[in-house]
């Protein structure tokens, strides 16, 4: 449908289509009249929120009236902790997204190129589009980051580079080595991001930190966020580590107030329990396992995660098979917006769920 006021946008926003998130419980059953149902689209912590969490939160209501505080200080100096850094090289997010998107804002316009893989994140695109930047997609190798391809397309006019490790939507990775001689091989005028939103999940031993190389790479940037391993998804806290300098710019562009007060207080309640984390991940490990099995038992393919998902090739439309699970009440993720339309992506749920969904997908089958 056109848009009588498309003339007037900024010129990045004619082929910009807006970000579709999973379909919440409530629309479902709302829509459909189902009860019971379950979400297993948007890689959500199905345990809850920690109890340490829920507590720091509770502590914190008789203060709603209150701005938050606008730099995050306690939550910077906890994370300066954690990751032994300069405080001044942190930047808070609304969810890494945000700080995805001041990047973005930051180093990119018109006539620069925004670089990341194909299959890649699709807030890289979203926000690389909104600032005028041109797209430049590296072809994937069986759904994972071809980094010899990547470095090929690195030119005079590349802005930033993008790599999700582990990659949401297809749960592939980088090892340590491969990644870290792709940074070293950058024009140090690139600006290199390097999105962990997943890497709480990931075990393997030659799987890399990058925010223990900062020192040794000026122009990298790495995000984290709370909503997947911690639980948080609902309260939107993220951040960004980087060189002081590049967290100076990205502040200059970052909202005032941008994570709220009770933002803060549970993401440091959530750093403080390493237990809940702990059973988090073991709790992940094991619905991936489930998953994995029950998916095969069907005959189907899928792509190794080392997420909290699992991305399954159905070998045909993933959208009809998505509406009929919907109708069981069962909402899962089709990613043909990634450009894999025969790819359907499931989220690791409790147990109970993980087995409703592999009896479901049976029954549409």
């Amino acid at each position: 449908m056109s848009n009588r006021f498309i003339a007037q946008a900024a010129p990045g926003l004619a082929a910009l289509k807006p970000y579709v998130p999973g379909k919440p419980l409530s629309e479902l059953e709302r829509e459909l009249g189902i009860t019971e149902s379950i979400k297993l689209a948007s890689n959500e912590n199905p345990l809850g929120p920690s109890p340490r969490v829920q507590a720091a939160v509770e502590a914190e209501l008789k203060e709603l009236t209150r701005y938050p505080d606008g730099g995050a200080f306690e939550l910077r100096q906890v994370l300066a902790k954690r990751h032994d850094v300069d405080p001044a090289g942190i930047t808070v997010g609304n969810g890494s997204n945000d700080v995805l998107d001041m990047i973005a804002r930051v180093f990119l316009w018109a006539g620069r190129e925004s670089l990341f893989s194909q299959y890649a994140f699709a807030v890289y695109p979203l926000s690389s589009m909104a600032v005028g930047a041109e797209l430049k997609i590296a072809p994937a190798r069986d759904y994972a980051h071809d980094l010899d391809a990547m470095r090929a397309m690195v030119g005079e006019r590349t802005g930033v580079v993008w790599i999700a490790n582990p990659n949401n939507p297809t749960g592939t990775r980088l090892d340590r080595d491969s990644l870290r001689a792709f940074i070293e091989s950058l024009p140090s005028a690139v600006i290199v991001v390097v999105d962990e939103a997943y890497i709480d999940y990931v075990r393997e031993t030659d799987h890399p930190d990058v925010s223990l190389w900062l020192d040794d790479f000026p122009n990298l940037i790495v995000t984290r966020t709370f909503s997947k391993a911690y639980g948080l998804a609902a309260l939107r806290v993220g951040y960004g580590l980087s060189h002081p300098d590049i967290a100076d710019l990205l502040n200059r562009v970052r909202q005032p107030f941008n994570v709220d007060t009770l933002a803060q207080v549970a993401a440091i309640a959530a750093l403080d329990d390493q237990d809940y984390l702990a059973r988090s991940v073991e709790l992940n490990e094991q619905g991936l396992k489930q998953l994995a099995k029950g998916v095969s038992k069907l005959g189907l393919n899928y792509i190794p995660s080392f997420g909290n998902f699992l991305t399954i090739d159905l070998g045909r439309d993933a959208v009809s098979i998505d509406e009929a699970l919907l109708k069981l009440g069962v909402i899962t993720r089709p990613v043909a917006n990634y450009g894999m339309p025969n790819h359907l992506r499931v989220s690791v749920g409790l147990p109970q769920e993980n087995a409703r969904f592999l009896e479901a997908l049976e029954q549409v089958l």
